[in-house]
């Protein structure tokens, strides 16, 4: 059945972890307000070590209710719905960056896309609980969710490409979720044990958008899913400024004490590069000019390329190309090599590309010859060099 909107206003969600305890159970994960140094919850020496003095949780620790045969069951039941809702997906790839706005679910987007038009199953997963936009980048804003007896069914955007995000639950596209950290982590929860995948046949790959940071959403994820012996492998995303490669180096830190092997680095918006045929060209006119055309510019798009075609016609074969953010110390690519992890490539900021996530479009497909599509083609080339699919039918680059 299609969840109507009536009962997406309550997103017909019954919401597992709820509260501080329940987090402190899983993984022997130690809880926010915990001293430092702390054992974890489950540790044989919970409450009884000396980082545990002073604790607002020793007490409680201390008790052994986080490592009672009760939780331990419940623990081994959690996993037992995460492999069976997982079984038959053969990647899960994060796309990660410390950093908000340098491209993670362009890159998360455009990958699967890629790896959808060249035949291969995928799912992508969008646990950017606050800030939900795959679905717009995909093509499918307003789509809702089936339910069945076997969970939810995904949104899917073509056969070979299905989409599981918040915001198919949500009211309206503007409605904001204001959760603390628990709540998104029953979110989290629920989407990879009740979210029937690949019409119970599985994936090749499933494709995981992750907020900025690393705090509730990632630990909760990479926990939940060492239930299938963990994340495949992570895309890293920066752009090549300082600001943004200071945040990333944090996230492949993250991955390093997590155990998340890194596919690779992604330099994203690392140029502007356009062909001269995709550019506008303007003037700037007079105070009459400018009250008569409503603005300070004139546009002289036509006249130029004229003029080109008659005087040097070679130039529009070119393109133009520019650093919008400056690369710091080598960019992407030295901090990949400092940390000893694959580069994967350079995507320029392309027009078309960014064109292709407000439509819902596959870039490679609609922009074949367009700046980027080299770039992300070759990107996806090694991703799935590092990530085989083990099937005896592969399926035929495109």
């Amino acid at each position: 059945m299609i969840i109507p909107a009536s009962s997406r206003r309550s997103a017909n969600i019954t919401l597992m972890l709820n509260n501080t305890k329940e987090e402190m159970n899983r993984d022997n994960s130690p809880p926010e307000n915990a001293n430092e140094g702390c054992v974890g919850p489950t540790s044989t020496s919970a409450g009884k070590a000396s980082a545990c003095e002073g604790c607002p949780n020793q007490k409680t620790c201390a008790s052994g209710e986080f490592s009672s045969a009760e939780v331990a069951a419940k623990k081994a039941s959690e996993e037992d719905e995460i492999r069976n809702s997982l079984q038959g997906i053969q990647h899960v790839v994060l796309v990660l960056s410390g950093k908000g706005g340098v491209g993670k679910s362009t890159v998360a987007c455009q990958v699967a896309q890629t790896l959808a038009y060249r035949g291969y199953s995928v799912g992508l997963l969008d646990i950017d609980i606050c800030g939900p936009s795959a679905p717009r980048m995909l093509g499918v804003v307003g789509r809702e969710v089936r339910k069945s007896g076997s969970g939810w069914t995904p949104v899917y955007v073509n056969p070979n490409l299905e989409v599981m995000s918040i915001a198919f639950l949500l009211p309206d596209n503007d409605a904001a979720i204001i959760w603390r950290g628990p709540r998104k982590n029953g979110m989290i929860k629920q989407f990879l044990t009740q979210t029937d995948w690949g019409n119970g046949e599985g994936l090749d790959y499933l494709i995981v958008d992750t907020p900025p940071g690393t705090s509730d959403e990632h630990i909760s994820t990479v926990q939940y899913l060492r239930a299938i012996d963990g994340v495949s492998g992570s895309i890293v995303v920066s752009t090549p400024e300082e600001v943004s490669m200071a945040d990333v180096r944090k996230e492949l830190n993250f991955c390093k004490k997590t155990s998340v092997p890194v596919v690779g680095v992604v330099e994203n918006m690392a140029t502007f590069q356009s062909k001269i045929t995709d550019l506008t060209f303007v003037k700037s006119c007079s105070q009459g000019e400018a009250n008569a055309q409503n603005g300070a510019e004139i546009d002289c798009t036509e006249e130029v390329i004229k003029i080109l075609k008659e005087k040097c016609p070679e130039i529009l074969e070119m393109s133009i190309k520019a650093d919008v953010f400056a690369p710091s110390d080598g960019g992407p690519r030295n901090m990949a090599a400092k940390f000893n992890v694959p580069f994967l490539g350079s995507l320029p900021l392309d027009p078309n590309l960014l064109k292709s996530c407000e439509d819902g479009l596959c870039f490679v497909e609609h922009y074949s010859e367009s700046s980027a599509a080299r770039p992300l083609n070759e990107i996806v080339d090694r991703l799935v060099e590092a990530l085989p699919v083990d099937d005896e039918e592969l399926p035929m680059d495109k």
